[in-house]
């Protein structure tokens, strides 16, 4: 089965979806999970709150239009993925709904109790998330136990293997990087200065996951393989990796803001290795590679992507738009007048 032209372009789509959506919820997600590190006080813990506060649910649009894209342009991928993936996918949406609610919820009353309550969800629904995604896309670059049928034939607890845990680790602390250095520009000292300190120490962590999991990637999966036929590919670890050097070097200086654009890059670079090195496949079977699900034998018809390309070249330069329009405008710092009580 050959492919088309549209079923290259709307991969490379569903690609960029996912990697806007990690660089985007990644940071605040990672800020959630930071609540009790960097929460000394109910005036850090708000100053938190306000950090990722207007952004949270526009960055969340991009998991469902990553969602939307696959079930429109890859229906039989979407199908089985969300079959196979089923519990980890439902635990995922009901840890971003409990995340949604605490948000919405903590200040609606004064009491102490009541705020501890929704701080746990809270930090719950921001950590489970990342290491939910880990998990999910550590597996997919391995292989996923699906037979002929698209059925899969293992359990959840199998995706708990060596590999799944180390990207669930790796995602965990990737955000929590990603986020503290969110905190770190948008709030103001002490507060400001301990999240770019811990920043600094998570980075470590990270790098040592990096390593690990592109080196762990040789033996449990077939991704650096396209990088051996097409050397060129290998742009993107090396993206990857310039743009993650140059974190430290920002968070020396105290360039925030900087650091953050450095960290948002290594995410989108690091994404890109990792379906560079998947394709043509979506969904590969661990059981036997003729089982797999590609672009094209998942793909919608010609006519159906063609109609898609040309509504996403009209409406997804809007959403960009729009977002960076939102993240322009609540770009300032996080005064004591704002997180007043």
């Amino acid at each position: 089965m050959e492919m088309n032209i549209f079923q290259v372009i709307w991969f490379v789509l569903w690609g960029v979806l996912w990697a806007v959506y990690f660089m985007l919820d990644g940071f605040d997600l990672g800020a959630g999970s930071l609540l009790y590190i960097l929460g000394k006080d109910e005036k850090d813990r708000r100053a938190i709150y306000q950090a990722t506060g207007p952004f949270w649910d526009g960055n969340e649009v991009w998991l469902i239009t990553a969602g939307g894209a696959t079930f429109a342009a890859f229906p039989k991928a979407y199908a089985v993925m969300f079959s196979a993936l089923y519990s980890a996918l439902l635990l995922l949406l009901f840890s971003l709904i409990i995340r949604g609610v605490a948000i919405e919820y903590r200040n609606k009353h004064e009491s102490e109790s009541w705020r501890k309550k929704w701080d746990f969800l809270f930090f719950l629904g921001s950590l489970l998330p990342a290491l939910l995604l880990g998990v999910a896309f550590a597996n997919i670059f391995k292989g996923v136990a699906i037979d002929q049928n698209g059925i899969f034939r293992e359990t959840l607890f199998h995706l708990l293997n060596p590999f799944g845990l180390l990207g669930g680790l790796l995602f965990v602390f990737c955000f929590a990087t990603h986020g503290a250095i969110w905190v770190a520009f948008k709030s103001m000292d002490p507060l400001s200065e301990r999240a770019g300190n811990l920043a600094k120490k998570l980075w470590v962590v990270t790098l040592i996951l990096v390593v690990l999991f592109w080196a762990y990637s040789f033996v449990a999966t077939k991704i650096w393989e396209n990088y051996l036929k097409a050397p060129i590919l290998f742009v993107f670890p090396a993206l990857a990796v310039v743009a993650y050097l140059s974190v430290p070097a920002f968070l020396n200086k105290k360039a925030y803001f900087k650091a953050w654009i450095g960290s948002a890059l290594t995410i989108v670079a690091f994404t890109a290795w990792g379906l560079a090195g998947l394709f043509p496949n979506i969904l590969p079977s661990s059981i036997d590679p003729a089982y797999s699900l590609t672009i094209m034998n998942s793909s919608s018809s010609e006519l159906t992507l063609k109609i898609m390309t040309i509504v996403a070249v009209i409406f997804v330069p809007i959403v960009l738009a729009y977002t960076i329009w939102a993240y322009k405008t609540f770009s300032y710092k996080i005064t004591e007048k704002d997180i007043a009580y």
